[in-house]
């Protein structure tokens, strides 16, 4: 097949298939509103992924799976293939999904009283994983330039680690504030955890969606001690109602204690049909990515001139990364819970940026992994319902 942007356009009907995104967001909204919030995608996945699902679909009976070698090194070879990173393949665990792998983390890495440092905004579950395990939640808010652009606080940072800090959970790249965080960046945290013995969790479920080819580092290229890594097909293919996700982990002794508390909390992997359409995507899946980059791309591009245009209160921070668009509606008003009630008269449904925690009020979160025409149609809905 080819994956250009007439395929894209095309698009799917979603509802009735018990999407969270579509069917849950009308039930309870209005049948009529145009859900762009909850970061999956109105493509597609890889034809291969259905095409392994059918496949193993047709023996008659699903029964406890064995995760095999060859799950593993199609993790492995994807992210030496797309991202120049090298993993032994015996050292990925596998997942039910990134969340997970974050309240492991936490577990397996710090005690309670220890902190735990985030970056805020940042995606919710980074502090709810941090509040549901009973350790200190440090949150050292992002810092912005003039062009709305987003940097750490690496002073807040030492600050924390000083103060008890022992781990810091990084999404890289940042979900929502769309940063692909440079070495350089990363280098300079990795010499602060160094110096406080801290650990580092870096979320890289975003590291397929960089717009500027070669730009994305992987954590792991850096060192490869005090660093755990999670990834998974669930973003970049389509894949989030599958479960299945990756830790990448080196560090033996990470690797030790994380599949000690894996096994201590009950937590197994290996959805018969995840792992067929994981594999099958890391496998089969580079054409179809490539394509999708491309069109999210001019997506990307469409959006943030359209607004520069036609709605220039609204800022939006560069984007880097991500198929997700921050818009600071600040201008407008202070309240998310104003701006989301002017969207859903509107007919339109968006993150609301209080999600993300500190520095997120009067924010919105805006998914633009859709067709051309949905995208079109929101944005006509976010003007009227912030200019009438």
């Amino acid at each position: 097949m080819i994956f250009d942007r007439t395929y894209f356009d095309r698009g799917l009907e979603r509802m009735g298939t018990r999407s969270e995104k579509w069917d849950t967001c009308r039930r309870e909204h209005g049948t009529d509103v145009l859900p762009m919030w909850v970061a999956d995608m109105d493509f597609p996945s890889p034809p291969a992924c259905a095409e392994a699902i059918l496949k193993r679909a047709a023996h008659p009976t699903y029964c406890y799976t064995e995760i095999c070698p060859d799950d593993f090194e199609a993790v492995a070879a994807f992210w030496k293939r797309r991202h120049g990173l090298t993993v032994d393949p015996g050292k990925i665990v596998m997942l039910p999904c990134v969340v997970t792998g974050l309240k492991t983390a936490i577990r397996a890495l710090t005690v309670p009283g220890d902190g735990v440092i985030i970056l805020s905004p940042v995606y919710g579950p980074f502090r709810f994983s941090v509040e549901a395990t009973g350790r200190r939640l440090m949150d050292v808010p992002l810092v912005k330039d003039e062009m709305n652009r987003y940097f750490m606080d690496l002073a807040g940072v030492e600050s924390a680690l000083k103060d008890g800090g022992k781990l810091i959970m990084l999404c890289n790249p940042h979900n929502p504030v769309g940063r692909c965080w440079t070495r350089e960046e990363l280098t300079a945290l990795l010499a602060l955890l160094d110096r406080y013995d801290a650990y580092l969790v870096s979320d890289e479920i975003h590291a397929d969606f960089v717009y500027d080819k070669g730009a994305f580092t992987p954590a792991l290229a850096l060192r490869e001690d005090r660093v755990l890594s999670l990834c998974a097909a669930s973003k970049t293919f389509n894949l989030a109602g599958l479960q299945q996700a990756s830790a990448l982990c080196p560090d033996d002794g990470i690797r030790e204690k994380y599949t000690r508390a894996l096994e201590e909390a009950g937590v197994t992997s290996g959805n018969i049909f995840a792992l067929e359409a994981t594999r099958a995507a890391y496998t089969d899946g580079d054409a179809w990515l490539d394509g999708l980059i491309a069109y999210l791309d001019e997506n990307r591009r469409y959006l943030t001139e359209w607004i520069g245009r036609e709605l220039p209160r609204v800022k939006v921070s560069p984007l880097e990364a991500t198929y997700l668009a921050w818009l600071d509606c600040t201008a407008y008003t202070g309240s998310c819970e104003e701006i989301a009630g002017r969207c859903e008269k509107a007919g339109l449904v968006m993150t609301g940026g209080d999600f993300f925690g500190k520095g997120g009020d009067g924010f919105m979160r805006l998914n633009f992994a859709c067709p051309r025409s949905t995208l079109e149609e929101g944005l006509q809905r976010l003007k009227t319902a912030l200019e009438g």
